[in-house]
């Protein structure tokens, strides 16, 4: 049976275009490797090259023979590379990119445990809410809120975050509690800013869905403010649950129409579709699935200290 020496003359032969070059990248001499093309021939019981004096040139059967070689080479070497891969400890830059809201409120409380843990991780994070193609930015990872369409990438679900109205204690008691979404046009609502303008809510009434306009004193496009802003008092706030997971938990806020409240945005962490992921990309994905373990989604401050 023809051995993987034997082929690899012959494919580095075939690449080359000659004996000599492919003898200086083996480490061999030229004669030695004519002699393991020509034990392969034998072995297979045909001709794979035409040999004149100035060069070699495949014949119909080496052609056929070369493209399977290719794939065979191909696929020992992924899972050399895989079993290297699966026995290292992770290593080199990992580029992330974040919504806004979920690095600051999210990741950054919690990268001093993945770091610590991987400390041969170099970290490149991206907080921005705009849509990006990891491939053109050369991220690694892309966090994502909301419906995916790229085909190219490959999704992990993380979560499904619930909008939820909340507002402080003290706020409700002095401007009373809403019952129905129509209520809210007495309330100061705190809005969040996309594009220059407030976006609407979604809320369920009688009648279905309808999309209230925020109106109040105070808009911002900036999560982590427009939570403080509900907990100082300043109005009610549509937010993900995951924001107000902790001012939940603790009372400095509460919740309100609850029963109405029917928006839902999943969250998924998506990579290119590569057969084999690097181990720093392997180990980040089953990190940031722990922050969004479902019902953690409401208390991610309560992270499991393991992966």
């Amino acid at each position: 049976m023809h051995s993987l020496s034997n082929i690899d003359a012959f494919v580095r032969a075939v690449e080359d275009g000659d004996f000599t070059r492919a003898a200086r990248k083996l480490g061999l001499t030229a004669s030695a490797v004519s002699r393991r093309i020509a034990r392969l021939e034998e072995e297979l019981g045909v001709r794979l090259f035409q040999r004149t004096t100035r060069s070699l040139r495949l014949t119909d059967d080496g052609r056929d023979f070369y493209a399977r070689c290719q794939r065979i080479l191909g696929e020992l070497g992924e899972a050399k590379e895989s079993l290297a891969r699966s026995r290292s400890r992770p290593t080199g830059r990992l580029r992330v990119e974040a919504p806004q809201v979920i690095g600051q409120l999210v990741l950054a409380p919690a990268l001093p445990r993945f770091l610590e843990k991987y400390p041969g991780v170099e970290l490149h994070l991206t907080l921005r809410d705009e849509v990006v193609d990891p491939i053109t930015e050369g991220a690694d990872v892309l966090i994502r809120m909301g419906p995916l369409a790229d085909s190219r990438l490959k999704a992990r679900k993380l979560a499904v975050a619930r909008l939820v109205a909340c507002a402080a204690p003290a706020y409700l008691e002095r401007h009373g509690t809403p019952r129905t979404p129509e209520d809210l046009a007495r309330h100061q609502c705190l809005g969040f800013l996309r594009q220059g303008l407030p976006a609407p809510w979604s809320l369920k009434d009688g009648r279905g869905t309808v999309q209230v306009e925020p109106r109040g004193a105070l808009h911002v496009n900036h999560g982590a403010t427009l939570r403080d802003a509900a907990v100082m008092g300043l109005g009610i706030a549509w937010m993900m649950d995951f924001m107000v997971a902790r001012e939940l938990a603790s009372g400095a806020l509460v919740t309100v129409l609850e029963a109405h409240a029917s928006e839902e945005r999943p969250i998924h962490a998506l990579h290119p579709a590569n057969r084999q992921l690097p181990p720093r990309v392997r180990v980040f994905l089953n990190f940031v699935a722990t922050l969004f373990v479902q019902d953690a989604a409401r208390e991610y401050h309560r992270m499991p200290r393991n992966e």
